[in-house]
């Protein structure tokens, strides 16, 4: 019997009609959203509701989307301060800027 902790990795999804990467969590949904152009991955807005703050969502999510941006060779540009102050504190991603 196993029950969902916070030490199992989250489910992150690609909605890639809304361009976002999304995980539903005790019934919210936190995403980051993205925007293409020129080959760039715009990572506009990182959303978390408020139930959700403080277990490391906006973190999991922002990893995932530069994740995949490297995976798919493609440079980010980080509109959304969350996004901008993840990279500052993780220099291994600022290879994507």
């Amino acid at each position: 019997m196993s029950n969902q902790t916070a030490e199992q990795p989250m489910k992150i999804s690609h909605d890639i009609e809304a361009k976002r990467f999304e995980t539903a969590i005790d019934g919210h949904i936190g995403y980051i959203s993205y925007q293409e152009r020129d080959g760039k991955l715009i990572y506009d807005h990182t959303i978390v509701p408020q139930a959700l703050g403080g277990r490391g969502v906006g973190s999991a999510l922002v990893k995932h989307a530069l994740n995949y941006a490297r995976k798919n060779d493609k440079k980010v540009v980080p509109q959304c301060s969350f996004v901008s102050s993840y990279i500052n504190k993780h220099p291994e991603y600022k290879d994507l800027l």
